[in-house]
């Protein structure tokens, strides 16, 4: 069965505009809201929740080595997960009323300073868990200044 090649733009059916295409109005177009207010309001505290309980485990994992669970394992984990889901949360707040350059580098400090307490935790030295800590965090500050960079103008304001 032959089919039409797509159109450039994004139109798929005849009278809808493109994502991005300016209305008589004057104001951007932008793609359907499949979720109400109330569920991003709950993700916005649930996935920090989440990925904390996630790495308060692989904290205490790592930190345990094969061993047997104790006590202090699983306080170690519980607290890894309660900092890293606050702080977390913290910055989903915070970040965003930033410039640029310091919401990259806030994000990537809070993902060397996890990486570093996580690679700390395994039988590595401190001198390689400080250079590896810093080469993620190098890659992450280049790759979110990238994405805020292009997506954001001089102002903060969302280009795309």
């Amino acid at each position: 069965m032959a089919q039409a090649a797509p159109a450039p733009g994004g139109m798929s059916r005849p009278g809808r505009r493109a994502i991005g295409e300016r209305v008589p109005g004057g104001r951007r177009t932008h793609p359907p809201d499949v979720f109400d207010a109330r569920t991003h309001r709950v993700a916005h505290f649930a996935v920090p929740v989440l990925l904390g309980l996630v790495y308060g485990y692989w904290v205490a994992a790592d930190a345990r080595q094969g061993g047997s669970i104790t006590g202090g394992n699983l306080l170690l984990g519980w607290l890894s997960a309660l900092v890293f889901a606050v702080v977390s949360i913290a910055l989903l707040r915070l970040a965003p009323r930033m410039a640029r350059e310091v919401h990259a580098l806030l994000w990537s400090a809070f993902v060397g300073i996890a990486f570093g307490f996580l690679y700390i935790q395994t039988p590595h030295s401190v001198w390689r868990t400080v250079m590896m800590s810093l080469l993620v965090a190098g890659c992450t500050f280049g790759t979110f200044f990238y994405r805020y960079y292009t997506r954001e103008d001089a102002f903060g304001n969302r280009v795309r």
